[in-house]
């Protein structure tokens, strides 16, 4: 639905019938992760110690904000390696690419910055050290997304996609007796749980991670909506389509009986959604910057809320250094 329909939707609704002395309930955590802050702070440092223009493969975090703020500085974001200038900085994106994209960059003769997540990096290492040792994978995780395509992208073969627990019943190893799992890391670790449950039961011997592949940050972000939804009339989850770990935290509250939706900026609030609310959770999705959540916070404020709390949460404090070549 576009803006000026949804104006004229809400038109009628006024503060007075909406949120009276209504408060928001703030996540805590919300919002950017080690692995975001790293893969904006690669584009930046690359836009002021080269100049721009600045080459990233694919966008380097999915949030509309982030990637228009990078493009008025003077990032391009691509798909295809053949639009990206001879000598041209190239940066990945922080989901990861596939060992045919960098080796292909690297016969292009780019100057190249990982912006990979280092914990989507760690996956990739343990896929080639098993696979040395003669392992096939079941990955799970959701088709197309691009950490899944550069996850399965470091081999050429013996990777096995799973994104439901039918898709299980289906998978076709050429072998069972080294067999590992992986999951893309920015899945609902409830969903994640479920089908990984299936994976063991028809492959007993399948081997696991020593530590779970779903990063730190989608999992603390996920029990704060746990904690959050029981507390609140209705969440709103500031993120953008494309972005894995925004969608799975509004599904989450759904799923926990608790109306919800997904915003990727304050404009896209409805009237009609307060009305009759009293308590409106708001958490913010990995990929997305804490100014957005201050916008929402405003506009959920002129809709007559007079309150904000912050939950008691995890204090994050993970960071990520810059590539060599990159620290000013």
């Amino acid at each position: 639905m576009n803006n000026i329909a949804a104006q004229a939707i809400n038109t009628p609704a006024t503060a007075e019938n909406m949120l009276k002395n209504g408060e928001i309930l703030l996540a805590e955590p919300r919002g950017f992760c080690a692995g975001v802050d790293r893969a904006i702070d690669i584009v930046e440092a690359a836009l002021v110690k080269f100049g721009a223009p600045i080459y990233v493969r694919h966008e380097i975090v999915h949030n509309t904000y982030v990637v228009n703020d990078l493009k008025t500085r003077g990032a391009i974001f691509i798909e295809e390696l053949s639009d990206v200038p001879p000598g041209a900085t190239l940066v990945f994106s922080a989901h990861g690419v596939s060992k045919a994209v960098q080796n292909e960059a690297k016969m292009r003769g780019f100057q190249i910055f990982d912006a990979t997540c280092p914990l989507v990096t760690k996956v990739h290492v343990e896929v080639a050290k098993l696979h040395a040792e003669g392992f096939e994978f079941i990955m799970i995780g959701h088709q197309g997304h691009p950490e899944v395509e550069g996850t399965m992208g470091q081999l050429s073969s013996g990777i096995h996609l799973v994104d439901s627990v039918r898709d299980v019943a289906k998978v076709a190893p050429s072998q069972t007796e080294k067999l590992a799992l992986v999951t893309q890391t920015t899945l609902s670790v409830d969903d994640a749980a479920e089908i990984a449950a299936a994976v063991k039961a028809r492959f007993p011997l399948v081997r696991v991670p020593k530590m779970q592949d779903i990063c730190y940050a989608t999992q603390n972000r996920q029990d704060a909506v746990k904690i959050m939804s029981p507390q609140v009339d209705m969440v709103i989850v500031v993120g953008s389509p494309t972005s894995s770990n925004s969608n799975r935290l509004a599904e989450l509250a759904t799923r926990l009986g608790t109306e919800s939706h997904m915003v990727d900026n304050a404009d896209e609030l409805q009237d009609a959604w307060f009305e009759g609310k009293t308590t409106i959770g708001l958490t913010a999705g990995a990929s997305a910057p804490e100014i957005l959540v201050n916008q929402v916070i405003k506009r959920i404020k002129e809709l007559g809320a007079v309150s904000v709390r912050k939950m008691d949460g995890i204090q994050e404090t993970m960071k990520f250094p810059l590539p060599k070549g990159l620290k000013l």
